[in-house]
């Protein structure tokens, strides 16, 4: 394992080059598009996401000449981006600060990413002191995972504490992140396209660094600039189907279809393109190149696995435990990546029993660790790129062949912090967690399984 001194290090350093692979500032150049001719029109940058802060901050730094320095009348490139509280980087000294970063909530939206939202429309229809937009005009889209809370603004009929109580249900209901997306467009008056036709007649670029399965740029964020193929009645079934309360208009609204979003081949959102500067298959490339580099064999099984994270940790535990064994195509030594978005199905917790504490790579971890029954030649890490398991302050977990033995010593049983979903409350108590604090970017569930052997 050359320089790395034992199975974590391997796994965080995995971790970290995978992360590394995803940041904005390495990847947003070759796509930014020629800026408009100052004579003629401007550069609007909206935004929203977890990595929408660092986002702004590359656009900045590679864009020098376009800016001045934030509020200066007459700026050729100005704009405003929300991102997740705490996930706004430090700014270099030498980037000049064109585009305002302002934080709000997530997963739950608050009232701050309603205002971001709203002010966002009014830049977008000339409202906020500026002409309104012309086809001279460029507005460019910095878009990431965790834009959909970010960037909330009810549809007609709804409040935002009804948005809040909606989010809520969908994030227990084990709904996938597409569904749940489905949903927040068509509950949503900035999402599936409708900030794009806010936009019109400017020309629309997005920049989009993708967390979902199958990098679909209309899931990505509920798609603010994208034309969406979903329908209402689509939103409806899976609103029935995970049993989420609505208030009447709205169910009305959606029976009616008065909530539908723009469709494909909608000739305001002609001059709309979107490019994808990162995705989850380019970070577990880069993991699987550095293990090679370190004379492991590595295997990346998908970028799109989804699921309930405890049951997807027990299948891999399968394929690491066959693989040890001699029995898979995978040799050992090797590293099993994967990547995508699990779920947690939230069970209430029986009366007198204490909520647990965690996130899906926390749930994956355990599912793993029971499984795997302590294996001697197995390691494994978990962990969201974003660098927060849920709404906790950990990225992950680490699953080591001593995993079940030291938590037994300490009296925990795995089985009762599964019950409780507290994986946060089992790892940390084993020293466990990976803690890295927001990494400013986005591209979902890490997972890497190594095996050393029979």
């Amino acid at each position: 394992m050359s320089h790395l001194n034992s199975p974590a290090q391997l796994l965080r350093h995995l971790f970290d080059v995978a992360v590394a692979r995803a940041l904005p500032l390495h990847n947003t150049a070759a796509f930014l598009p020629p800026p408009p001719d100052p004579a003629k029109g401007r550069t609007l940058v909206l935004g929203a996401g977890k990595a929408a802060g660092a986002m702004a901050q590359a656009v900045e730094a590679l864009w020098p000449a376009h800016c001045q320095r934030h509020g200066v009348p007459g700026a050729p490139l100005s704009g405003l981006v929300v991102t997740r509280y705490g996930h706004t980087p430090p700014r270099p000294a030498d980037v000049v600060q064109c585009i305002e970063v302002v934080e709000a909530a997530h997963p739950v939206p608050d009232d701050a990413g309603l205002a971001a939202a709203r002010r966002m429309l009014a830049l977008a229809r000339g409202e906020e002191g500026s002409a309104p937009l012309t086809e001279h005009d460029l507005v460019l889209c910095l878009i990431s995972g965790g834009g959909s809370a970010l960037l909330t603004l009810p549809a007609d009929g709804l409040t935002l504490a009804d948005k809040q109580r909606i989010n809520r249900q969908l994030l227990a209901s084990g709904a996938g992140i597409s569904e749940m997306n489905c949903v927040r467009k068509h509950l949503s008056a900035i999402k599936g396209g409708r900030l794009a036709l806010a936009c019109h007649p400017a020309r629309v670029v997005t920049l989009t660094i993708s967390d979902v399965p199958g990098d679909d740029v209309s899931v990505i964020a509920s798609g603010p600039t994208v034309a969406d193929a979903t329908s209402c009645a689509d939103a409806l079934e899976i609103l029935q189907r995970h049993a989420i309360d609505l208030p009447a208009q709205v169910l009305q609204n959606l029976q009616d279809s008065v909530l539908e979003t723009p469709k494909p081949g909608d000739a305001r959102l002609a001059a709309c393109a979107t490019h994808l500067i990162a995705t989850p298959q380019q970070s577990l490339q880069a993991a699987a190149e550095a293990a090679r580099t370190l004379r492991l064999n590595a295997y990346i099984l998908s970028d799109e696995i989804e699921g309930e994270s405890r049951e997807v940790g027990k299948v891999h535990a399968a394929l690491a435990r066959s693989t040890a064994a001699g029995n898979s195509a995978f040799q050992t030594p090797c590293v099993i990546l994967s990547g995508g978005e699990t779920t947690v199905t939230i069970q209430p917790p029986s009366p007198g029993q204490a909520k647990g504490r965690g996130g899906r790579a926390g749930e994956f971890c355990l599912g793993l660790a029971q499984a795997l029954q302590g294996h001697s030649h197995i390691w494994a890490l978990a962990a969201d790129t974003d660098g927060i398991d849920g709404v906790e302050d950990n990225a992950g977990a680490l699953v080591t062949p001593d995993t079940l033995a030291r938590a037994s010593a300490q009296g925990l049983k795995l089985a009762d912090h599964l019950i409780r979903h507290d994986a946060y409350g089992y790892f940390s108590a084993l020293g466990d967690l990976v803690m890295t604090g927001p990494t400013h970017t986005n591209v979902n569930d890490f997972r890497a399984v190594l095996v050393l052997g029979g």
